[in-house]
């Protein structure tokens, strides 16, 4: 049905020329409209997650379909099409303005984000912001809520934020030290699993078999090693901070909530975002979605919440992936398919993805067991 046919307060009401040919999906009421000579029908969206109801309802309603969003990072940035960080920075920094009620100051350290977001002399940010050293984001941010408490201006909230190098490898000194002391600061780690400003070196957050200009795709164990790295947000769990939580971009509503639920909290708060990388991982800009939420669904990215070092919450796997899933459409594990190939590797990172899903009890009473998951 064409548009300009539809009555003029079904489309008000949210309607779709799809649903006043159909009537899914809505229930309403149906009156005659002597002046068109036809029916009125007016549609109502009665407990669904459709937009519609999500725009009505102020409890649903996300962060950036609010009108007022502060727009923290703003168009004209320089990253690169797809990217996730991008897009995860967005999110999370609006989230924390919005709980913070605009009074933030974020502490960016060198990286991605700070690069493609203030090439001199312009910036994308329309927060109070400030540019540290690589290794000193949470040093600076310790400082920046320091000097607020001497003001007494306990109504501005801190926020430091870093990719995987300034947090897991160059930063990780500052970061357990500001953990240590419990600083009231909310730390962000956007993970995309390497140095990818300077040329897609390894970083402590890069996976095992994983292809980067530091880990070459050569030699009997090809691409970074297993057994080295960092994994982060239980290294914050050690610390006993009182909030830690991954995320990831495929799931933007469960981001901006656990951003929201750390700003209001006080002490030392963790955050840690997988944002794929198109380019140094080697997947379509399209895919960026796609394939952050298949690092979920394999287990190889759990996603839970912790507080005062122990998990209380995850995020249930409802469909189990095999590994080989997630696998396939980076190109920096491209040297395990193919002819020969290297099913050996893939089973080791199977056996990861398998640990991961059993500590944090990930799956759903109804998924299966991994061993189930069929492509195997």
């Amino acid at each position: 049905m064409r548009r300009d046919l539809l009555p003029t307060d079904a489309v008000a009401a949210g309607g779709t020329p799809e649903a006043a040919d159909t009537g899914a999906g809505t229930s309403g009421a149906i009156g005659d409209d002597p002046g068109a000579g036809r029916q009125r029908l007016r549609f109502y969206q009665v407990g669904s997650f459709a937009v519609g109801n999500r725009l009505a309802d102020p409890s649903q309603r996300t962060v950036q379909s609010d009108a007022t969003r502060s727009n923290s990072l703003d168009s004209g940035h320089r990253a690169c099409q797809g990217c996730g960080e991008a897009l995860g920075a967005r999110y999370a920094l609006d989230a924390a303005m919005r709980a913070a009620g605009g009074q933030l100051v974020a502490v960016n350290a060198t990286g991605c984000l700070e690069v493609f977001s203030t090439p001199y002399p312009e910036t994308s940010w329309r927060i109070a912001w400030l540019h540290s050293l690589f290794a000193n984001a949470p040093a600076v941010a310790t400082g920046v809520a320091a000097a607020m408490r001497v003001k007494g201006r306990s109504d501005v909230r801190v926020v430091a934020q870093a990719g995987d190098g300034g947090t897991v490898d160059i930063g990780f000194g500052c970061l357990s030290g500001m953990f240590e002391r419990n600083d009231d600061v909310l730390f962000i780690c956007y993970d995309n699993e390497a140095y990818m400003n300077t040329g897609v070196q390894r970083s402590g957050a890069t996976p095992s078999a994983a292809r980067t200009a530091t880990t070459e795709a050569i030699g009997p164990d090809p691409g970074a090693p297993f057994g080295q790295g960092k994994d982060l947000p239980r290294l914050a769990m050690a610390h006993g901070i009182p909030y830690v939580a991954t995320a990831t971009v495929a799931d933007l509503h469960d981001l901006e909530d656990k951003i929201e639920r750390a700003t209001l909290m006080r002490g030392a708060r963790y955050v840690h975002v997988l944002v794929p990388c198109p380019l140094g991982w080697g997947t379509a800009s399209a895919d960026t979605i796609a394939v952050a939420r298949l690092a979920t669904q394999t287990g190889l990215f759990p996603v839970y919440e912790a507080k005062n070092g122990s998990v209380t919450s995850v995020s249930k796997i409802r469909r189990v992936q095999p590994v080989e899933a997630y696998l396939g459409m980076q190109k920096r594990f491209a040297h395990l398919f193919g002819t020969p190939g290297r099913p050996d590797i893939v089973a080791r990172i199977q056996a990861i993805a398998d640990d991961s899903i059993a500590r944090f009890g990930l799956l759903d009473s109804h998924a299966g067991e991994p061993a189930e998951r069929g492509a195997r």
